[in-house]
């Protein structure tokens, strides 16, 4: 079983969904895992009256299981409200890539949701020195 998800993880890596710009972005997040040398920079538009993500896309480098994740995020918010994405926890990340993972590759799985979460919740995440 773990061998159809390690292929579906594979072909996100190799040929990412929503990877590359996006102009025009409304919400823009991102986040750095240093310990495997992941980044991903995440950014949504967002319709102004229905609050529903018209588009996603993200862009960075990574290992197979960061790039893969944030691949599968953008697939599983897209199209949604706000307040939906909003609502997804990194439990429902991990359920997505559907393999065991150390606590090392936890950081790697979820360093897109981490950037999905800045750009949601701004507010929220202390300044980084410049």
């Amino acid at each position: 079983m773990y061998d159809m998800y390690q292929e579906a993880i594979l072909q996100h890596y190799r040929a990412p969904k929503n990877f590359g710009p996006l102009e025009g972005a409304q919400y823009v997040g991102e986040e750095s895992n240093p310990l495997c040398g992941d980044h991903i920079a995440l950014r949504l538009k967002v319709d102004p009256t229905s609050h529903r993500i018209d588009a996603i896309r993200f862009e960075g480098d990574g290992c197979a299981i960061s790039m893969a994740s944030a691949s599968m995020l953008t697939e599983a918010v897209a199209g949604h409200t706000l307040e939906e994405a909003q609502r997804l926890t990194r439990d429902d990340v991990l359920k997505r890539l559907g393999i065991p993972l150390s606590p090392a590759r936890v950081k790697c799985a979820l360093t897109g949701f981490v950037a999905l979460g800045r750009a949601l919740h701004p507010e929220a995440v202390p300044a980084r020195p410049a």
